[in-house]
């Protein structure tokens, strides 16, 4: 039973992280914002997760995840990116950034780095708050 219930900290940790990091894209009014953010760092921290107890004994390295996560979090901000193209040039950079950073959250609370999980958290919302340069 604690082991189940440590399973859904991770994913309920993860699940708040992206939502702090969507809140602020969502403030922004970009074009991923709180639940894409939720989903994506839900979705590492499960994949993390499954491949740490779904696999025990099976002599599979859990730590091949994550491998995995990036690449398929590289679709999804390429997506953003090339959402956001307009005649001024590329768009949607930082946003692609976030969910790539929300995805590493995400791996981090699944594998209970729950501490650099969070200061990460805080970090990229501090930097997300960054007024962009004008000019």
């Amino acid at each position: 039973m604690a082991q189940w219930l440590e399973m859904i900290l991770r994913l309920l940790l993860a699940a708040g992280l992206g939502a702090g990091i969507g809140y602020e894209r969502e403030r922004a009014k970009k074009a991923a914002g709180l639940r894409t953010h939720i989903l994506i760092a839900l979705g590492a921290a499960l994949f993390t997760v499954v491949s740490i107890y779904g696999f025990e004994g099976v002599g599979l390295d859990p730590s091949r995840v994550a491998a995995g996560v990036v690449a398929g979090i590289g679709f999804i901000g390429a997506g953003v990116i090339f959402r956001g193209m307009h005649s001024e040039g590329v768009a949607g950079l930082t946003t692609a950034a976030s969910i790539w950073v929300a995805a590493a959250v995400g791996l981090a609370a699944g594998a209970a780095l729950f501490f650099i999980s969070v200061i990460t958290t805080i970090i990229t919302i501090g930097i997300l708050m960054i007024p962009k340069a004008r000019g």
